[in-house]
Order: C-alpha cells, then structure tokens, then sequence
C-alpha cells in the first residue's frame, strides 16, 4: 500500500533500519579505526593510558546511545499502538482539508498514517483534526 505523498510502508518502516545499519557501520568502524591505532603506535611513545580510557569511554558512550535509541524508538511505537485503537471510525481533517473517517491505522517508526473511508491517507501529525 502506498502511505501519505506516495511512501511505501516498505520505504516508511525501512528507514529507521537503514539509519540503525549506518550507526552500526560507524560503530564497526570506530572500534576498527582504535584496534589499527592500537596496533601500529610507535613502541618509543607509546599511547597514554589516559588517552586509551578515553576513547574506550567514547566508544561505550556510542554503544550505549545506540542502544538507548532503540529502546526509545520501541517505547514509542507501543504507545502509538497503545492509542490507535480510539481513532478507528473517528472523523479526521488534515490541514489541506482531506476529511473521512478512519478505517484503518498504520503505525511506522516515523510516523502513524491513518486509512480513511475514501481510499485517502492522513499523517497523523500536528493539523490534523480529530472528531
């Protein structure tokens, strides 16, 4: 089905995967980049031990924001499921004036795009009106 301005769910529900997939590459990719440093520092100086906690400090800092991320993101699509429940068969607005009434709720990651009675979908957002 095609969502809100021409979305596919499979392109809606797709980019919070594809941003996941890019923290992890950066993460893979900095604790890649640390072991090589570790690797090739030059024997007669060293790296100070300081400097190493730090940047293991930097890297669980990374783990632990990616991890909150995902946790915040399931957090939020449940009460949207929590909530969608009381709009199937309310009457919606949006701010371009496409009225109906809801038949059908789909929630993404970014968003909850309501299928009304017209064949019509509405971001549910800021301007939309519910009655």
């Amino acid at each position: 089905m095609t969502g809100v301005e021409g979305v596919s769910a499979t392109q809606a529900g797709g980019s919070t995967a594809a941003a996941q997939k890019k923290l992890t590459v950066d993460y893979d990719t900095f604790l890649q980049l640390m072991m090589a440093q570790m690797q090739n520092q030059d024997p007669t100086e060293p790296m100070k031990a300081s400097e190493q906690l730090s940047q293991l400090a930097s890297f669980s800092q990374v783990e632990q924001t990616i991890q909150t991320n995902a946790k915040l993101e399931t957090l939020l699509t449940n009460l949207s499921f929590g909530q969608v429940d009381d709009l199937i068969g309310r009457t919606v607005t949006d701010a371009n004036g496409t009225t109906g009434v809801v038949e059908k709720v789909e929630v993404y990651s970014d968003g909850t795009v309501l299928g009304l009675d017209n064949g019509k979908a509405i971001l549910l957002g800021p301007g939309v009106t519910i009655s």
